[in-house]
């Protein structure tokens, strides 16, 4: 994979804070990444030697991550982050067609060891989530989900419980999308063999607002990464 410019993906700079449009295939921390491949907290102090993660994405997820540039900074966000105050939107593309509007899954999540989550009424911890339907497409919907609180997985185990888990997310579900689904009179060239037009989950960190060491609100949006904005674009293309 090629190496990425660490500023490439800056989408807000100040004294304090950093945030950054994470790329797919990338993990947030040292401790969930392939040997040998750097991190975002790695590339991050490379950028800026004090950086902290005070939130992660999954390693497969991509879109609006915060990074503290000072001790003050990373305190100041990690309270936010443990009050629930940090507002969080993600755009998920999902597998048939639902129409929800600020539709509240509440569940509690437990989890199993290697990566793994389920909902758990006894054990689990409490879990909620609101959905919005953005586009309906064919055979797939396009949703806005707000996390409430921060689980591991919430997303995408609650969506799976919905009965609409996300494209490509096999390990709940989700199943992968190809072109010669949506696009008639498909022709695979001989001898090759039919990728998914998505190469993880569809799952797009889109907003991300807190408040900085001024009480300012700062709201930043990152744009859909490349295969998330192909994916959109054949489902558009081929109703």
């Amino acid at each position: 994979m090629k190496r990425i410019n660490f500023q490439d993906l800056l989408l807000y700079e100040d004294s304090d804070f950093i945030v950054i449009n994470k790329p797919p295939h990338y993990s947030t921390l040292d401790d969930r990444h392939p040997e040998g491949k750097k991190s975002m907290l790695d590339l991050a102090r490379e950028y800026w030697s004090e950086a902290q993660m005070a939130h992660r994405l999954d390693r497969d997820t991509s879109g609006a991550l915060a990074i503290a540039k000072t001790p003050e900074a990373y305190r100041h966000l990690s309270m936010q982050f443990e009050h629930r105050s940090v507002h969080k939107v993600y755009h998920a593309l999902v597998n048939g067609i639902v129409q929800l509007e600020n539709t509240l899954v509440d569940k509690p999540i437990l989890p199993l060891g290697h990566g793994i989550v389920k909902i758990d009424f006894q054990k689990g911890k409490e879990a909620q989530t609101y959905f919005d339907t953005q586009e309906v497409y064919r055979q797939h919907t396009l949703l806005a989900c707000r996390p409430i609180t921060g689980r591991m997985h919430q997303i995408r185990i609650h969506l799976a419980v919905l009965g609409h888990p996300i494209v490509g997310d096999v390990q709940y579900g989700g199943e992968q999308l190809y072109l010669s689904e949506l696009k008639k009179n498909f022709n695979l060239k001989r001898g090759t063999e039919e990728l998914p037009l998505i190469q993880r989950f569809a799952l797009h960190a889109f907003k991300l607002e807190f408040k900085t060491l001024e009480e300012q609100a700062l709201q930043v949006e990152a744009p859909y990464p490349k295969d998330f904005r192909a994916l959109v674009r054949q489902l558009e293309k081929n109703p």
